[in-house]
Parts: structure tokens; C-alpha cells; sequence
């Protein structure tokens, strides 16, 4: 039998024979540091910043150092800046990323749409996730409101103009009763971009509008009436037409 050839390098051990990789850390930044002031302070979406020039003391950073960070927290939300009054916290909104992925949706739609798929996806998840929990805060509730926005969407694809706006207001108002305002900030920056994208990538669900609109009708009769699966099988209804659009368009 061979016996192993000693791979070791001259002068060294044979524990030193791997070398460990480690990954470096990331360096902190101006922007990160403002960031942990305002998480330190406990400051809330609309409390003012100190001055630029007692960031910059604070920090112990160049005023040039304050106003790049302060434009690059600025265009995330996480602060705004109100000229001739100051810097103040943000409102933290999702404006970045559905900037973001209407971008990347137009741009690159990529392998037969794939960019859009996943944002239809990612709703859809969304919807069937938060089922259960959206079906018990309605559950023997009555919403005039969401009923309203259902008779104007079925009056508008009746005559088969959109309803974009009615649309966006149903889906953030299914969530209204839950204790999550994240979720319903995901819901409505997804939705933004799907209804951004679509136009753009030349897709068409007009002749769809009808079902559209009286899936969402059923969606919340099915949440009023404590009704889990059927509201599931309403969401499905739902996006078929978006589904068969897409289909459609990469047959």
C-alpha cells in the first residue's frame, strides 16, 4: 500500500496545513452609525436629527461624510429632509423597494417573464399566508366600505374600464383589523408593482376583469363568514386571470 505523500509545507505543523477563511466584517459607515443614533435615542417616524454640524461632532465624521449618508438615508425613507426646517426621522415606507422592483421587472424581465411571475407569486403567497388570520378578524363582521369597493369593481369591468384604485384600497382594507403593519405594507408595495409592471411589459387581463372583480366579492363574503378555504379558493380565483395573461404571453 502507498503511503500518504505529506502535503505539509517546510517549517510548518500539521495543524497548519488548512488555512482558515474568515469573512471580513463590513465596515460601518457614516450611514449605519446615523442609523444606530436613532434606534439609540429611541427617536420615532418625525422627531427631528440634530444639525449636520452636531452629527458631525457626535459622530466624529466630516460634514461631507453627514450629507452623503443623509442623502443615501433619504432616498430609503429612513430620513427626510425638509429644506429650511431640518432632518427628521423618516416614515420608513417600502417607496425604495417598489422603485426598486419596477425597475427590475421592466428592465430584466428575463427567463419568459420571470420577474413579474415572482411578484405575482410572492402576492399570492402573501394572501394565502395571512388567510386565517384575515378570516378571524372579519369573521361575523360586516364592511359596508369593502362591499362598496366590490360594486364599483364589478361596475367598472362591466364596462371594461380598470379599477386600480379600488383594487389597491380593498386589499390594504383586508388587513386593516390585523396587528401587523408590515404586512400590510408588503401587500400594498407588491401590488404597486404589479400594477406598474404589467402595463409595461404589454400584458393584458381585460377580458378578465369581470371574475377579477367578483373574486374579490367573494373573498370578503367568505372572511365574514368565518370561512377559511373558501376565501383561499376566492384568492386563487383571484389571480387566475393574471396567470392565464401570462401564459398567454409566453405561449
Amino acid at each position: 500500500m502507498a503511503t500518504p505523500r505529506d502535503t505539509t509545507a517546510p517549517g510548518s505543523t500539521g495543524t497548519e496545513t488548512r488555512t482558515t477563511m474568515t469573512a471580513t466584517p463590513r465596515r460601518t459607515t457614516t450611514a449605519d452609525q446615523i442609523k444606530d443614533f436613532i434606534l439609540g435615542e429611541g427617536l420615532r417616524p418625525g422627531d427631528p436629527l440634530p444639525t449636520e454640524t452636531a452629527l458631525c461632532e457626535r459622530l466624529a465624521v466630516s460634514r461631507s461624510s453627514v450629507r452623503e449618508a443623509i442623502r443615501t438615508l433619504s432616498t430609503l425613507d429612513i430620513v427626510e429632509v425638509r429644506h429650511g426646517h431640518g432632518t427628521f426621522v423618516g416614515h420608513m415606507s417600502l417607496d425604495a423597494l417598489v422603485e426598486s422592483l419596477v425597475f427590475r421587472g421592466v428592465l430584466s424581465p428575463g427567463d419568459d417573464l420571470r420577474a413579474l411571475r415572482d411578484v405575482v407569486e410572492v402576492r399570492q403567497a402573501l394572501d394565502l399566508a395571512m388567510a386565517e388570520r384575515i378570516v378571524d378578524s372579519l369573521a361575523g363582521t360586516s364592511n359596508r366600505d369593502l362591499h362598496a369597493l366590490v360594486d364599483e369593481m364589478v361596475a367598472a369591468a362591466g364596462q371594461s374600464r380598470s379599477f386600480a384604485t379600488q383594487d389597491r384600497a380593498f386589499h390594504t382594507g383586508l388587513l386593516a383589523r390585523l396587528d401587523n403593519s408590515l404586512v400590510g405594507q408588503l401587500v400594498a408595495a407588491f401590488w404597486d408593482v404589479h400594477t406598474a409592471v404589467i402595463p409595461k411589459l404589454g400584458i393584458s387581463v381585460a377580458a378578465d376583469l369581470v371574475q377579477t372583480a367578483r373574486a374579490h366579492g367573494e373573498m370578503i363574503s367568505a372572511a365574514e363568514a368565518g370561512d377559511v378555504e373558501a376565501f383561499r379558493t376566492a384568492v386563487l380565483s383571484h389571480y387566475e386571470p393574471i396567470d392565464r395573461a401570462l401564459e398567454g404571453k409566453t405561449a
